[in-house]
């Protein structure tokens, strides 16, 4: 089953790279994309930025390696 969902995932992270203008005319400009990430190209380079995050979950999960890397990456912060 986490083969179907990290598919779906991946699906859906290349489509929201391939389709960034199309996400940009839409649902518009995100002022902390254009602050931070540069005046022309801010909100498409973080739309795109978000596809390919989704795309990497989509690829931990298929490959059922998603709790050990959110353990890796929150451990500093969750003490046992």
């Amino acid at each position: 089953m986490n083969v179907i969902y990290g598919l779906l995932l991946i699906g859906a992270g290349t489509l929201v790279v391939f389709k960034s203008e199309w996400l940009l005319h839409n649902f518009g400009r995100i002022a902390w994309f254009e602050k931070n990430l540069g005046g022309e190209g801010g909100s498409r380079l973080g739309y795109k930025l978000i596809g390919l995050i989704i795309i990497f979950f989509g690829l931990l999960t298929m490959t059922s390696l998603t709790k050990g890397f959110m353990g890796a990456v929150l451990s500093p912060l969750i003490r046992k």
